[in-house]
């Protein structure tokens, strides 16, 4: 009986302790819950891109509760409210005026139950200035008989620039030379003629005519026959045939971000890739003539038409694979009409133009592509380097300038018929060259040089 009693008492002595040792080891976790410091929600904000009146801004996020409701704050008052499901985001804010300093910031609300506003860094941001309209113009001739033309033009400096086609001079007895000038150079005070030198086995001609030109810096400058390549460094060319075997149509136009990233588009939907050692092909999907191309170093945009412009196409290469943006094929003539003549990736924003007008869009976030205002001839080229300073060159020696805000046709020559096949621009200078027909079978080769005052 006593043995009975003592075993009860140990048992109930080993609970108390069993029970004290819960009640401690709870005690002990509820404490540390309690003192284990809360990760701080943090909004961050970079500016990405900023044009006349847009602003494109990376959002940041680090220990945010998601979804959440994020606040837009321009000068302090709210201007747009979303919902962030992902921790990184692009925002686009639109509406604002050229030359202005803005003060941006986001803030949530990360905690419903108990509601704390999380507010970013403040982000001041100045958009950029319009443009002027008002240019000075130069203009020069070049050939002496048979059809002379420039196809392409190059700006390295406002004394250096390169303009490449085929220009016949009459030689010293008087007679028109079969041998034409295929380049012309501008050294800030006069144009000199340049044969160019581009024999080889893929391209059995001394002098052919060049199609396109790109320039990296007046010693790496690139050259293409329509067959070849030239590697020019502005006194010898090397002729590469390498690209040869890949294509089943003649190159129209370069493109490349630097001579070991270069890129060539053509007739037959070619597509070729220059890496700095070798050539690969790149399969557009397409048999339609590819005539432009421009690109950063994330994305490429490729357009063209047939010949009889009864279908065009816009392409983007990206992380190596072809998507199809645009295709018209006579039915499908939104949103850019029915032709799309050239195209150019200005930073984050793709303008190109078409039979209907130039045309804006934001291919950052995939806005949706605006008018931006239209033209009444045939376009040929869009170039540019910002978003305020925006060409395009057409078929009455018509070039067109945005300046960010407006549009304004700053030459047109009535009288003479001028198509103007390319351009480039660099700071206040806009080089446009094509030709000026005479009569049936004769052309002459023209350059417009034109500065901003």
């Amino acid at each position: 009986m006593l043995l009975s009693k003592s075993n009860s008492i140990q048992s109930i002595f080993l609970l108390i302790l069993l029970l004290l040792f819960l009640f401690l080891l709870l005690s002990t976790q509820s404490c540390k819950q309690a003192t284990e410091p809360r990760l701080e929600p943090e909004l961050a904000l970079k500016l990405e891109d900023v044009s006349c009146t847009e602003a494109w801004i990376q959002l940041t996020t680090t220990n945010l509760q998601l979804p959440a409701t994020i606040n837009v704050l321009k000068n302090n008052t709210v201007t747009q409210t979303f919902s962030l499901s992902t921790q990184d985001t692009l925002l686009y804010i639109d509406s604002l005026l050229p030359n202005q300093t803005y003060k941006i910031k986001v803030s949530s609300i990360q905690y419903p139950a108990s509601p704390e506003e999380t507010s970013s860094n403040e982000l001041s941001i100045t958009t950029m200035d319009t443009t002027s309209h008002n240019f000075t113009w130069q203009s020069w001739e070049f050939g002496e008989c048979s059809n002379s033309v420039l196809y392409d033009v190059a700006i390295i400096d406002e004394n250096n620039i390169w303009a490449v086609g085929e220009i016949y001079m009459r030689d010293s007895l008087g007679n028109c030379d079969p041998n034409a000038y295929n380049a012309v150079h501008w050294d800030g005070t006069k144009w000199e003629l340049k044969r160019i030198y581009h024999y080889s086995s893929c391209n059995p001609v001394d002098y052919p005519p060049f199609k396109s030109i790109v320039a990296f810096s007046d010693t790496e400058i690139v050259l293409t026959s329509g067959g070849s390549i030239g590697w020019f460094n502005g006194k010898m060319n090397r002729t590469d045939c390498g690209i040869r075997p890949l294509l089943t149509g003649s190159i129209n136009k370069l493109w490349g971000s630097s001579s070991n990233d270069l890129y060539a588009v053509g007739n037959n939907g070619n597509i070729a890739h220059w890496d700095g050692r070798k050539w690969t092909k790149i399969e557009s999907g397409t048999d339609i003539d590819l005539l432009d191309v421009s690109g950063n170093n994330n994305e490429l945009f490729i357009s063209g038409h047939s010949l009889d412009q009864s279908k065009s196409i816009l392409l983007k290469f990206s992380t190596g694979q072809i998507k199809l943006v645009w295709y018209n094929n006579t039915n499908n003539t939104e949103p850019y009409g029915r032709i799309i003549y050239s195209s150019k990736l200005i930073g984050k924003n793709l303008f190109t133009v078409s039979n209907r007008g130039v045309y804006l869009q934001n291919v950052a976030n995939n806005s949706q592509v605006k008018l931006l205002f239209p033209i009444l001839y045939r376009a040929y080229r869009l170039t540019g380097t910002n978003s305020n300073d925006v060409y395009i060159v057409g078929s009455r020696s018509n070039i067109q300038h945005y300046n960010g805000v407006s549009s304004k046709e700053v030459y047109i020559d009535l009288i003479s018929t001028v198509p103007l096949y390319s351009a480039d621009s660099k700071s206040n200078i806009i080089v446009a060259v094509g030709k000026k027909v005479e009569n049936a079978i004769y052309h002459k080769a023209i350059i417009r040089l034109g500065k901003r005052n």
